[in-house]
């Protein structure tokens, strides 16, 4: 997968959440919830972007990290958001599939970088 395909993908996963956010009910659980995936899933493309753009190995090491991190804190708030069944589980089946897959590549992405520059 390329960056521009990457960073399209990112993009329509954090529109994906936005979506999701604006249909979880309102009430002191699904605010928190919804405000905690939102940042989370809009900064995994944010901060995708930001390490395309790295100076050096070390920087992008760096920023693809925080992407990781990013990724795999948005699927633990999407498992909240399940098992608080705010939404029902089927109905999130395919975004937390994404975010999973985000965080593997991500994951696999630093990994790589990481080896390269020894």
């Amino acid at each position: 997968m390329t960056n521009a395909e990457l960073k399209v993908r990112t993009k329509k996963f954090a529109l994906r959440v936005i979506k999701l956010v604006q249909s979880l009910p309102k009430s002191k659980t699904g605010d928190v919830l919804g405000h905690q995936l939102l940042r989370s899933a809009t900064s995994v493309g944010a901060n995708y972007r930001a390490a395309c753009r790295a100076r050096s190995q070390a920087d992008f090491i760096s920023k693809i990290t925080i992407v990781e991190e990013e990724a795999d804190e948005s699927c633990y708030w999407l498992e909240l958001i399940c098992e608080t069944e705010l939404i029902e589980k089927e109905k999130l089946k395919d975004i937390m599939k994404e975010a999973d897959e985000l965080t593997a590549i991500f994951t696999a992405s630093g990994k790589t970088a990481k080896e390269n520059k020894k």
